[in-house]
């Protein structure tokens, strides 16, 4: 979402199963869009955002202590739908208090503007069309009619998809304005197969951005983690925010990065060039001095180091929501704070040094340190994941961590 006074531009990247033909979404929207208001994104820019803004590790040699003293350490309603008849007659529309406002193809996307009087007659109208969508969705439907929002209906056009000649659908864009900075997520549950997962990303041009209706929580940073963590860190992170969202029972909304797009310590991808974050709707940017472009494919993981870029006035706040219908009752409603504060989610790897503990006095402190330290590291792991805390220990090759005795168990002994 990138949003500024009271315009927005939206950009919704699918990722689906199944068949193309059985493959359609519906996103409540403020107003009628013109033709001009819907674009066909670049996935390669989406995803260039989501490798800058992705929750990262860092990694450190320790130094040589024989030198130096050693230091302490989805919006929206997704439906299949049957075999593709004809739109139904304008007349049939009506007849069910459902107006087709307009009608547009763009690239592999047949996009219908609805608007709709009452909720049970656009379920109607949605299932004789051919979308087969979950009964009782007049309810979920019925709030944004009482609000006089329009509804945008994108299916893909299969003859336009195949001249693509891609395998995967490209994001879809949509530029409106209204004075709410919202994201409609309600429609999204009505055929949730548990719950959703959702990762947003915001682009303003001053603070970070928060829900006005929900807790926004910072996940945990800057912690000491073992190295062999490095092998696989999307599975850890991906325990870490499960235990997160378990500890606030579905009902916080996780702050991953905030951080000025023209810089970036330490840089998971670098930050996104002028002409990129213009494809993303970044309207209010400099057009005649724009900055150069960044070269090279992201890497997993980046040594710790800056990039410095001319895109200033471009915050990017990365949002991470789990949810359910019972949860999260209510869509999601964001303000731009004034907190100009740098934020991210990473984690720090300590590559031990190679010497022996005989090289030098200093040498058997730095040692008996890097044990204590070891133990500390597996503990934060298993505090971070929930996982067994000897199998840490296992992996590190660590004697098995004893449970520590309550606070009172050494009281008067």
């Amino acid at each position: 979402m990138v949003h500024h006074d009271d315009k927005t531009v939206i950009s919704i990247m699918s990722d689906y199963q199944g068949d193309l033909s059985q493959f359609a979404m519906v996103v409540p929207v403020p107003t009628v869009l013109q033709r001009g208001q819907i674009h066909i994104g670049d996935p390669g820019v989406v995803k260039h955002l989501d490798d800058y803004s992705a929750p990262r590790l860092v990694e450190y040699d320790d130094p040589n202590p024989c030198q130096m003293f050693y230091p302490g350490a989805e919006a929206g309603m997704r439906m299949s739908r049957m075999a593709a008849p004809a739109l139904a007659e304008r007349k049939s529309a009506n007849a069910l208090g459902v107006k087709i406002e307009a009608q547009y193809t763009v690239g592999e996307y047949d996009i219908v503007i609805l608007s709709a009087r009452q909720s049970d007659g656009l379920e109607t109208w949605l299932n004789e069309n051919g979308y087969r969508i979950p009964s009782g969705a007049s309810a979920a439907l019925a709030p944004y009619i009482r609000d006089g929002m329009k509804f945008f209906v994108a299916r893909v056009n299969l003859k336009e998809q195949a001249k693509t000649g891609l395998d995967y659908l490209r994001p879809i864009q949509f530029a409106f304005e209204s004075p709410k900075f919202m994201l409609p997520i309600r429609l999204g549950m009505v055929n949730a197969a548990g719950p959703q997962d959702l990762v947003i990303y915001l682009l303003t041009e001053n603070g970070r951005v928060e829900t006005t209706n929900y807790r926004t929580i910072e996940m945990p940073t800057g912690i000491d983690v073992p190295q062999f963590v490095r092998d696989d860190f999307s599975k850890t992170y991906s325990a870490i925010f499960d235990r997160q969202v378990k500890l606030n029972d579905l009902r916080g909304i996780f702050t991953e990065y905030v951080w000025n797009m023209n810089w970036c310590d330490p840089c998971a991808a670098p930050p996104l060039s002028h002409e990129e974050l213009k494809q993303l709707g970044v309207f209010w940017l400099d057009e005649q001095n724009p900055p150069p472009g960044w070269g090279g494919a992201p890497r997993p993981m980046y040594r710790p180091q800056m990039f410095i870029a001319a895109t200033a006035g471009v915050v990017l706040t990365r949002l991470h929501v789990r949810y359910t219908a019972a949860t999260f009752p209510e869509d999601l409603f964001f303000q731009e704070t004034g907190d100009s504060n740098n934020f991210q989610v990473r984690y720090v790897l300590h590559r031990p040094w190679d010497g022996s503990p005989q090289a030098c006095a200093a040498a058997a402190t730095y040692f008996q340190e890097l044990d204590q330290r070891r133990a500390t590291e597996a503990r934060n792991l298993a505090d971070l994941t929930g996982w067994d805390i000897a199998d840490i220990d296992r992996r590190m090759g660590l004697n098995p961590s004893k449970p520590s005795p309550a606070w009172w168990q050494n009281l008067w002994h």
